[in-house]
């Protein structure tokens, strides 16, 4: 699997995504996930909600590691 397929299952998970940046292969990928989805929710609740769009890729071991940076606009801009 491709970071930028990776990157669509994201996408297509959490439509309200403002960015979605996969870097990685090998089935290691690291993700940057922007989405207002987030607001109120723990750094947890939030790597939840990323892995979980993943979650059969996971499972089938197409990807092994997922690294999740997931913030909300606000935090992206440093608010």
């Amino acid at each position: 699997m491709e970071a930028n397929q990776v990157a669509e299952l994201i996408r297509a998970g959490l439509p309200e995504a403002e960015k979605v940046e996969v870097t990685g292969g090998e089935g290691k990928f690291e993700a940057l996930v922007v989405s207002p989805q987030f607001a109120g929710m723990n750094k947890v609740r939030k790597h939840q909600t990323v892995y979980a769009t993943v979650r059969d890729q996971i499972d089938s071991g197409e990807v092994h590691a997922l690294s999740i940076r997931a913030l909300t606009p606000e935090e992206a801009a440093g608010a």
